[in-house]
């Protein structure tokens, strides 16, 4: 019986993360498809570029809700069936597959983002503290790096590393969360293939201050 809670947390989770927030909001401003401008992504990066700062933001904000949400829902559901020692792992079912659904959206033909946004709400889910963490590292790289790809790949890499350090140091008494974000930033890097080769052949897009800057001397010359 306990497997089909497990079921239902990987739904739950899929589900939430399909929500495609990004191609909404952006339908509804400028009323185009996202899919089809910049990298054709539905996240707050992709959206920055179609419809400005403000959507870009919201949408970052509501892609951390959906795997925020994906393990309140699954704790609420199946907190009292399951106990503590399987809750956990229903949870970070429910955490993975929100990025897995942000990434193939079964609303958008299996299209989608790169999966940060899931990523960093069912972490803050089960660890608040991984929302001011997120803000402080991924501001910081876009802000300096100017590169998204660079910002998410780092936030997996923190993201583990931080639960590496909570299950290690017995905060966490289970292997759970830890075993999800490995799972949840391979997700994130099997989608963000495309930008690893090109960052590693020099020719990542960026965003932010560094596209305007290069805006500028592409203009000047």
């Amino acid at each position: 019986m306990q497997i089909v809670y497990f079921v239902l947390a990987a739904l739950i989770g899929y589900l939430c993360g399909s929500v495609a927030f990004g191609y909404i909001y952006v339908r509804l401003v400028k009323g185009e498809d996202l899919r089809t401008i910049g990298s054709g992504r539905t996240g707050g990066t992709n959206s920055l570029r179609a419809a400005g700062l403000g959507v870009g933001i919201l949408t970052s904000l509501s892609d951390v809700f959906k795997g925020f949400a994906a393990v309140w829902l699954t704790t609420r559901l199946f907190g009292h069936a399951l106990g503590p020692d399987l809750l956990p792992w229903a949870q970070a079912t429910a955490g993975v597959l929100s990025v897995v659904g942000h990434n193939w959206s079964i609303f958008l033909k299996f299209g989608g983002g790169a999966g940060t946004g899931p990523n960093v709400g069912w972490s803050a889910a089960i660890w608040p503290w991984v929302l001011p963490i997120a803000f402080l590292v991924m501001g910081g790289l876009l802000y300096f790096v100017g590169m998204a790809s660079v910002a998410s790949l780092s936030m997996a890499a923190v993201t583990i590393l931080a639960f590496a350090i909570r299950y290690f140091m017995g905060i966490d008494t289970t292997a759970a969360y830890l075993a999800g974000s490995i799972a949840a930033g391979l997700v994130v890097t099997w989608a963000l293939r495309p930008n690893i080769k090109r960052l590693m052949n020099g020719t990542e897009r960026v965003v932010g201050r560094r596209a305007k800057k290069r805006q500028q001397q592409g203009e000047q010359a």
